[in-house]
């Protein structure tokens, strides 16, 4: 019976060459194809391990080698980092990302809902709790945001970069990858991006918005058309809980590619951590 990694790293071979050529140069020595090095970084962020750690397991999987076509040779680790710090690789992640996110719409028989928010993943083994307790402050750490489709639980878009930040600072580049391609029908989206100008925006691009306000004025009143709608009984009319979907995705992909980040170069931070979110649709 086919195992759920070995199902993960066919997809992750059969997307990645869609995107990639086989090798990134015409002097490559050729020894193994951009398609194999990038399914590499998948089957790195799936098994939650370094790059050392990456190879020692690949050279007791036999199977896997075999899917890979690394049958005779594996790459030596240092030649999966030196590949993931290519500066195309980020991009070409997002593009796999929004690929499977409009599939996914453009197969839903029904209304697309989806819903916005953000996480953070930690750049230090030591836990929030051992921090909290040792008196420590996190200053920084990797801060994911994701539109995710409410049915399959698959995000349409994502954008990587450094906390702690409002939550609206990220949200141009995710509304502008949403409106790129085929778009949900419906965006919620906790008090956190609260503001006039992310209804507009959406409605603006057939998207209606369920957001909750984070404020309201002395007389209770919310300023601007859009927020000003957004009373306890419209959100529950527009059954705003679906919101919480989005909670439950985040979850699930700490749960299974892990919450902490392995990597100490910041350029590699964040692409390790969009491997995580492109290792976690692939799984789903």
């Amino acid at each position: 019976m086919e195992q759920p990694v070995e199902k993960v790293i066919k997809l992750a071979l059969e997307l990645t060459q869609q995107y990639m050529t086989p090798y990134g140069a015409v002097r490559s020595r050729k020894d193994f194809t951009q398609y194999q090095l990038m399914s590499c970084l998948v089957l790195r962020a799936y098994w939650k391990t370094t790059y050392r750690g990456l190879m020692e397991l690949l050279d007791g999987h036999s199977k896997l080698r075999a899917i890979l076509g690394m049958e005779e040779k594996l790459p030596h680790y240092t030649t999966v980092q030196k590949f993931s710090e290519r500066s195309e690789v980020l991009a070409i992640l997002n593009q796999m990302l929004k690929r499977l996110g409009e599939a996914a719409i453009r197969q839903g028989k029904s209304d697309t809902v989806a819903a916005m928010d953000s996480t953070g993943l930690e750049t230090t083994t030591a836990s929030a709790h051992f921090i909290s307790r040792s008196g420590k402050r996190r200053h920084r750490w990797v801060k994911l945001s994701v539109i995710v489709l409410a049915g399959s639980l698959l995000p349409l878009c994502a954008d990587i970069g450094w906390g702690p930040s409002n939550d609206k600072t990220q949200a141009p580049a995710l509304l502008e990858e949403m409106v790129e391609g085929p778009r949900p029908d419906t965006l919620y989206a906790d008090a956190g991006y609260d503001a006039e100008w992310i209804h507009g925006f959406c409605r603006d691009h057939a998207v209606d918005t369920v957001i909750k306000p984070a404020r309201c004025a002395a007389d209770g009143s919310r300023k601007g058309d859009y927020r000003s709608q957004m009373s306890p009984e419209y959100l529950q009319q527009n059954h705003y809980g679906k919101r919480w979907l989005v909670e439950t995705y985040n979850s699930g992909l700490k749960r299974t590619t892990g919450s902490t980040l392995n990597a100490r170069k910041q350029s590699n931070l964040l692409s390790e951590a969009a491997f995580k979110v492109l290792t976690y649709a692939l799984r789903r």
